[in-house]
């Protein structure tokens, strides 16, 4: 995660990892459908977590589509339950216009990347601390 500069994931556990993330990189998080209801406060952890940490929370995609909660009568933790283990849907054509937008984003904002002298191609720096080893 440490040379990860952009991470686009579904919302869950493996987030939590990003306080491994260098500070400025951004984090692009995905929904199932039902969560926005069902969910509470749980939902915008990752969003807290990347404040925290320094890292860009590059907003959300929340998925429209799919089923409907099949028994909504057996109560909220059910209807959590069947659309958290739910498959997220996804828009091509939103997906790719949001990545796009981040990707911007960070070529123009980015401190640890740069483009050769012709601006054309990112071509990483070397960190300080890839030689820790080196005395």
């Amino acid at each position: 995660m440490s040379t990860t500069d952009i991470l686009a994931t579904v919302h869950g556990a493996q987030l939590t990892n990003m306080i491994f993330m260098e500070k400025g990189s951004h984090v692009m998080e995905m929904f199932p459908k039902g969560w926005l209801e069902f969910a509470g406060n749980g939902q915008n952890v990752f969003q807290w977590l990347a404040s925290w940490s320094g890292i860009k929370h590059q907003g959300i995609w929340r998925d429209n589509q799919g089923p409907e909660c099949p028994n909504p009568e057996k109560g909220t933790l059910h209807c959590f339950n069947f659309h958290k283990d739910g498959q997220v849907g996804h828009n091509v054509t939103y997906l790719a216009d949001w990545t796009a937008d981040v990707l911007q984003k960070f070529q123009n904002g980015t401190t640890h990347l740069t483009t050769d002298r012709l601006g054309n191609n990112f071509v990483p720096l070397k960190c300080p601390c890839d030689h820790v080893n080196d005395f």
